[in-house]
């Protein structure tokens, strides 16, 4: 059986840039609708062609940024991945992206297959998951549960409070569930970078250290975990 190609929307307002990427995602046999270089433009064709997907330059062209685009799209339709493209890495424009509800963010120059590995990541959230599909909570070890629909932990009836940055690992996880994930992949889920082995065993120290049961597991010492 002949799966659906998934839909992409491009929003960038460089030209090369957006072709190479259009290339790069066709190749991957991706289904790439429009090159979009302005937010409102942007906005329209969301509407028009409902992409899985949208690859998003923070930075555009015109009075409105890729941010204002993104929250006006997820106010029409929740359910479309918005990748934030951009060269800027200050705290303030991370933290306008996390309230734009941004599913990832990558950080210029980025990689081939940081672009892809993020893209695969995103759109297997939307399928392949049969256990969210049954329910929204995941039961975890040691009495946990994860909610996919609130991204959130609970003991009980409890919510545990650990923080957006700890509630992203687990989400991962969560959505490879019993398969095993990579450091790579984890870092360019959760920061939209690569980062050393050493940030992110301190981030699984900091889970492990508000939680009475080890729920994340390191596969043989190496640098990929499963859940």
């Amino acid at each position: 059986m002949l799966t659906e190609r998934k839909r992409i929307l491009i929003v960038e307002d460089d030209l090369i840039s957006a072709e190479y990427i259009k290339e790069l995602l066709i190749e991957q046999n991706y289904e790439v609708y429009e090159i979009s270089d302005t937010a409102a433009d942007a906005i329209k064709q969301a509407k028009k062609f409902k992409p899985d997907l949208i690859l998003m330059d923070i930075m555009l062209k015109g009075q409105m940024s890729g941010l204002e685009a993104a929250m006006q799209i997820h106010q029409d339709n929740p359910n479309i991945k918005i990748i934030f493209l951009t060269a800027y890495s200050e705290e303030e424009m991370i933290e306008y992206a996390v309230d734009a509800n941004a599913d990832a963010y990558l950080l210029k120059p980025y990689r081939d297959d940081e672009i892809l590995a993020t893209i695969k990541l995103q759109l297997a959230d939307n399928s392949q998951k049969p256990q969210a599909k049954e329910t929204d909570d995941i039961m975890l070890k040691g009495g946990y549960r994860y909610n996919t629909k609130l991204c959130r932990l609970f003991k009980g009836n409890e919510e545990v409070a650990i923080g957006k940055t700890p509630l992203k690992l687990i989400d991962i996880l969560v959505k490879n569930i019993n398969v095993s994930v990579s450091n790579e992949q984890i870092c360019t889920y959760i920061w939209g970078e690569r980062k050393n082995d050493k940030t992110l065993r301190s981030l699984i120290h900091r889970i492990r250290s508000k939680i009475s049961h080890d729920i994340i597991q390191n596969i043989n010492c190496t640098s990929q975990y499963l859940i």
